[in-house]
């Protein structure tokens, strides 16, 4: 039998553009200092409070028949890296959501709704959440980006969270409401406090930055809380992927070939079209080149290039569908830069050998323009609210584009660095659904 919305455990589910987490409220006490559960998610070197938002899909034999299995999170990037024939890696579907004229696509020869391409990585979610509570997961307190990728228009915003309501309905949920995810990131935040705040929360994902300015604090739920504690928000299609993809223009791309001209015979035009390119900066839509056509293209500039050897390695990158390895190598490059002035670009896999010294100044100018973007953002909430920088008592970051100093600065400067604070940056606003979702089942 279901359970109903009012006898459900308090569920939070941050499903995010490149991760996800789950949480639930263990206990509530009358004083508040309610527990907090994380999901652990199952990997080879042990378990994850933080699953990853990609679905992977390929050919198997079963039973003397082919059909096409389907993995998701941890258990997908493994196949994935297992396979001598890849799939398709599927990620960052979250930042579609808004776009009218992606209703679904073919995969593998076979053609899948959107929806149901999302519902598929929210079913694993849940039965994990199942398997580790021992009890069914039929309501959830979910959250939600401020402006929602590519969104341009209220009508954007509101057809986008109609598609996340029908996949989690796909995928067995029979009741979800929606939360900021940056109010979610306060709760998380308000949990530990024993006096009142205004706060700023700055909650970065893989696709969106998002900003609210409110009063938490223990008065504040005692006497309850009011629309008017939340001052205002903003946000904007902008994160962690924008900053990836400044690396693999700047710092990959030439390497490959971006740039490098056809001999003079050619008239001196680009040998390889820029489209490629760009979709070398979303690692997953590096599977969409692998067609005959591209192939066919590559090689004719391979033969015609003034640097055959960097279109050699594109063709390398494409055919053996390195595009999470790229991802990965990336990926270390940003943390290292987070730590130390100065770290190496690694990229060794398979014939390529990618190797190259950067400076944390060189990727600061690469993310220049994304960067002046976040401030006139954040500086837009409070010309819109009229709230004075020095009336704000702490700025809360949460999400992994907080550990770049550059980001960080940007509130420092406003703020003075002894009001900037973060912790639990990939999961707090699971835990702060959670702690919301159990305020709302209280009051229903």
């Amino acid at each position: 039998m279901r359970q109903t919305p009012n006898h459900a455990p308090a569920i939070g589910i941050d499903f995010g553009t490149t991760n996800s987490s789950i949480a639930r409220i263990v206990n509530a006490p009358a004083s508040g200092d309610a527990q907090v559960e994380l999901v652990r998610f199952p990997r080879r070197d042990g378990e994850t409070e933080s699953f990853r938002s990609v679905l992977y899909m390929e050919r198997v034999r079963q039973d003397g028949h082919m059909r096409i299995g389907s993995w998701t999170g941890p258990a997908a990037i493994e196949h994935y890296l297992d396979a001598d024939k890849k799939g398709r890696l599927i990620q960052s579907l979250k930042s579609y959501l808004s776009s009218s004229a992606l209703t679904g696509t073919e995969i593998l020869g076979r053609h899948y709704a959107f929806e149901n391409l999302i519902s598929r990585i929210l079913t694993d979610l849940r039965t994990n959440a199942e398997h580790q509570f021992g009890a069914p997961v039929r309501y959830a307190m979910v959250g939600r980006p401020v402006r929602f990728v590519g969104a341009e228009t209220e009508q954007d915003e509101a057809f986008a969270l109609e598609r996340l309501r029908r996949a989690f309905t796909l995928a067995g949920y029979d009741k979800i409401d929606f939360e900021m995810e940056p109010i979610a990131a306060a709760y998380a935040y308000e949990s530990g406090l024993d006096h009142d705040e205004l706060i700023l929360i700055g909650d970065f994902g893989g696709g969106t930055s998002d900003f609210s300015l409110l009063h938490v604090g223990p008065g504040i739920r005692r006497r309850g809380r009011k629309p008017e504690d939340l001052l205002g928000n903003s946000g904007l299609g902008l994160a962690g992927d924008t900053f990836d993809a400044r690396i693999v223009r700047k710092l990959v791309s030439p390497e490959l070939g971006a740039g490098t001209l056809l001999h003079p015979a050619s008239k001196m035009l680009p040998a390889v079209p820029a489209w490629i390119y760009a979709n070398l900066e979303r690692w997953h839509y590096l599977s969409f080149l692998r067609t005959r056509n591209v192939t066919e293209i590559l090689k004719s500039a391979r033969a015609r290039a003034m640097e055959p050897d960097k279109i050699e390695a594109l063709i390398a990158l494409v055919d053996e569908d390195l595009g999470f390895q790229l991802h990965q190598a990336v990926q270390r490059l940003k943390y290292q830069l987070s730590q130390s002035e100065t770290a190496e670009f690694r990229f060794i896999d398979g014939t390529l050998d990618l190797r190259k010294l950067v400076t944390r100044a060189e990727f600061e100018e690469w993310i220049a323009d994304d960067l002046l973007s976040l401030e006139n953002c954040i500086d837009s909430l409070f010309q819109t609210t009229g709230v004075n920088y020095k009336n704000v008592d702490r700025v809360f970051l949460t999400g992994g584009t907080s550990f770049v100093p550059a980001v960080r600065r940007i509130f420092e400067r406003r703020f003075g660095a002894d009001r900037v604070r973060s912790g639990n940056e990939f999961t707090s606003v699971a835990r702060g659904l959670a702690l919301r979702a159990e305020e709302s089942l209280q009051q229903s």
